[in-house]
């Protein structure tokens, strides 16, 4: 399935120009020229040779390239509270720390405004990448009914995974692949067998040479031969780089070169023929033309499939990075945790996509903005590239600027070539993708300004601890998890709740979610747990650390693991050699099997109405009751801890402390989740009323925070804040 990416071309878009555009054997030499180098050069050399070596652990796309910028070169523009990076980010110990610092790195560092830059280079190659799955699927031959209705039948079958789908359809791939294999050589020997003299560069020479308008603007056509190269790079998530590399070498790349040969062979002998015919179909065969024709159309829609999983797969490393509004994504694989799928999206490019598919009817003109969107990102790609051959490769700056100048030079090119067609239909790529990038630069501001807002009127952890108990603050039975941006200090949501409403229990557990910009945190390495104050207030802060392939916010478990990561951490507390200095004292990194076994001990899996229940009877805190919904309550897995038996090394302190927090789990937990509320100071620009409108109006059509999907109505409590910015 994952040569679909090279098979985009469907093996008639690169050849398949008007014969009125060939007027001499000579031309058509010329043409096949272009499109053997471009082949070798861009797809070949670029991607499979180079641009493959630099995947973020296994992941690819311009986000994957960006990451490593961030991780590597501190170019990060993410929310982040820089006074504990090192906690959260950089760990002793950690995989992802920081390379010594050189000259370039130190130059990109100091001068802010190219932060930005690279920030605006990932999120426009995305939505070259969200376009590119919108017009793909959108380009066939057929009668508009009927690709309708095919476009209908890929995106339905969406939710089955690139495993399933790429096993079903595999065998008609392969066939498909030998069928132009064996066609194009067909074509070869008894049309032209000495088409392969056009390989020789000096036909691009004489084709530049006599180069006119005309000439120019079917480049834009030619480059639709590597349509997919960017794909490839960016379904690394779903397949692995090794196979990529030797399938296209030693299959995809010859099979290509046969096929378009083949087509230039036959065109060479059949300059006379009528315009606008299909050169590909025309070269086949009677007796197998029928079958073609079947072939074709399955064969394109899984070519289709690729920009399709390649579009999930950019959104998904986006809403790490805080640049997508908030949508489910769905794990197909429990292998390959790059393989996902997200239905709201999937359902808006099948929308986009038919929209395309009525409006435009031409092939010509799909494949317009279809190429403008191929060669836009493939430029960005260029561009991070050299940034990523200098600051992470750490090759010399020459080396950099030789591979931006060698592959942005060919690319822009045909970029020119393409925006020659502008008016046939690449205008529409440019409006989808300045409404797609408006939208996540609108989240991205936002979310930032957001965590600003957070980070500035945050309260001190003695304000809860020392200051507290004069304003009469209760303590009541259970376990108050307060879910915040934040990983120092107290939220100030939860200050104003505790101000109007002086209550909260006795264990409290601040719980924060931090982004890294890798694609995996090792399991053993994912939560850092430390307290906030003394032993005796039993108030503790675990931060959860993910990378943007990571499935950690949509299990039924969550809670579990996080009541086990504190009973690991009170064990550990005492002895641990590799804990870690933060503002607020120290934090231990849980996840490693304990010395002497777990602390906490799960006895067996129970039922429960969204009320948690004890040994007796079933009981809630007073706060879950104040906001219990009317609707009927959904049964909840729900794992029950209980102490060693025989754990004579135990601390009889950590002993009690332990089943203090068994006790507190019985009696019941609540949820608070803070509810924003932007709103714009007076006199702010109308570009920042206008960002600020945009995200608050996405912010209130789109999922609600991931953190508050599995948890039960009856114990929620949400406190509004308004947030001036």
């Amino acid at each position: 399935m994952f040569f679909a990416d090279l098979i985009l071309c469907r093996g008639s878009h690169g050849g398949d120009r008007p014969s009125h555009a060939f007027k001499s054997e000579e031309t058509v030499y010329e043409l096949f020229s272009f499109i053997f180098w471009t082949l070798t050069v861009v797809s070949l050399l670029k991607y499979v040779l180079i641009v493959l070596k630099a995947d973020d652990d296994g992941e690819g796309g311009p986000f994957a390239l960006y990451s490593l910028l961030c991780r590597h070169a501190k170019v990060g523009l993410l929310p982040n509270d820089k006074s504990v990076n090192e906690v959260t980010s950089y760990d002793v110990g950690s995989p992802f720390r920081i390379k010594v610092e050189s000259r370039a790195r130190r130059a990109i560092q100091k001068h802010k405004s190219s932060h930005y830059l690279m920030l605006f280079l990932a999120l426009f190659g995305s939505c070259m990448m969200i376009g590119d799955g919108v017009l793909t699927p959108a380009i066939s031959d057929v009668p508009v009914p009927f690709a309708c209705a095919i476009l209908v039948c890929l995106f339905t079958l969406q939710h089955y995974g690139t495993h399933k789908i790429g096993f079903i359809f595999a065998p008609v791939v392969i066939l498909w692949l030998f069928l132009i294999g064996g066609v194009g050589f067909y074509n070869i020997l008894v049309w032209n067998p000495h088409i392969f003299c056009a390989i020789s560069p000096t036909y691009v020479y004489r084709f530049v040479k006599n180069i006119d308008k005309d000439s120019w603007s079917s480049l834009g056509s030619i480059l639709l031969c590597v349509a997919g190269s960017e794909s490839m790079f960016a379904d690394l998530g779903h397949f692995s780089k090794k196979s990529i590399k030797m399938t296209f070498v030693s299959l995809i790349y010859p099979i290509l070169i046969l096929c378009y040969a083949g087509q230039a062979a036959f065109i060479s002998k059949h300059l006379n023929a009528s315009d606008n015919f299909n050169h590909l179909s025309t070269s086949m065969p009677r007796s197998i033309r029928h079958i073609f024709v079947v072939l074709s159309l399955i064969a394109s829609a899984i070519g289709s499939q690729a920009t399709i999983t390649a579009s999930f797969s950019i959104i998904n490393q986006c809403l790490a990075f805080g640049c997508f509004p908030r949508v489910k994504v769905i794990h197909t694989s429990d292998k390959k945790h790059g393989q996902v799928y997200i239905p709201d999206v999937n359902w808006l490019l099948m929308i986009l996509s038919l929209t395309v598919t009525i409006a435009f009817h031409q092939v010509v003109r799909i494949g317009s903005a279809a190429g403008l969107a191929i060669v836009s990102g493939m430029l960005v790609t260029t561009c991070l590239m050299s940034l990523v051959i200098a600051l992470y490769w750490e090759r010399s700056l020459f080396i950099s600027a030789c591979f931006l100048i060698f592959f942005g030079f060919i690319e822009v090119m045909y970029l020119s070539a393409c925006m020659l067609n502008f008016h046939k239909g690449a205008w529409f790529l440019v409006v989808l993708s300045a409404v797609t990038l408006t939208i996540m630069l609108s989240w991205h501001y936002g979310t930032k300004k957001k965590y600003e807002f957070d980070l500035e009127n945050k309260v001190s952890t003695e304000w809860l601890t020392d200051l507290s108990p004069g304003l009469g603050v209760s303590r009541l039975s259970g376990i108050g998890f307060i879910y915040t941006d934040i990983v120092t200090g107290i939220p100030a949501f939860f200050s104003h709740f505790i101000t109007n409403l002086p209550a909260f229990h006795q264990v409290l557990i601040f719980v924060s979610f931090k982004s890294l910009p890798v694609p995996y945190v090792p399991s053993s390495r994912r939560y850092l747990v430390g307290r906030v104050g003394v032993k005796d207030y039993k108030i503790y802060r675990c931060i959860v650390r993910y990378g943007y392939c990571d499935r950690v916010r949509d299990t039924d478990d969550f809670e579990d693991q996080i009541i086990k990561s504190i009973g690991e951490f009170i064990s550990l507390e005492e002895n641990d050699s590799e804990s870690l200095t933060s503002a607020e004292g120290r934090m231990i990194v849980i996840g490693k099997p304990l010395p002497d076994g777990n602390a906490l001990i799960p006895l067996h899996e129970s039922y429960s109405n969204d009320e948690h229940t004890n040994n007796n009877e079933s009981q809630t805190s007073p706060l879950a009751d104040s906001f219990e919904r009317d609707s009927a309550p959904a049964k909840r897995k729900k794992v029950r801890f209980a102490l060693p038996a025989n754990s004579p090394k135990m601390l009889v302190s950590v002993r009690k402390e332990l089943q203090e927090l068994i006790d507190a789990r019985e009696s019941g937990t609540a949820y608070f989740l803070g509810q924003s509320h932007l709103a714009v100071r007076d006199g702010s620009n109308f570009l920042k009323r206008l960002l600020v409108m945009i995200y608050v109006f996405l912010d209130k059509n789109c999922r609600e925070p991931p953190v508050a999907l599995n948890i039960p109505h009856a114990t929620l409590v949400e406190v509004g804040m308004v947030y001036t910015i």
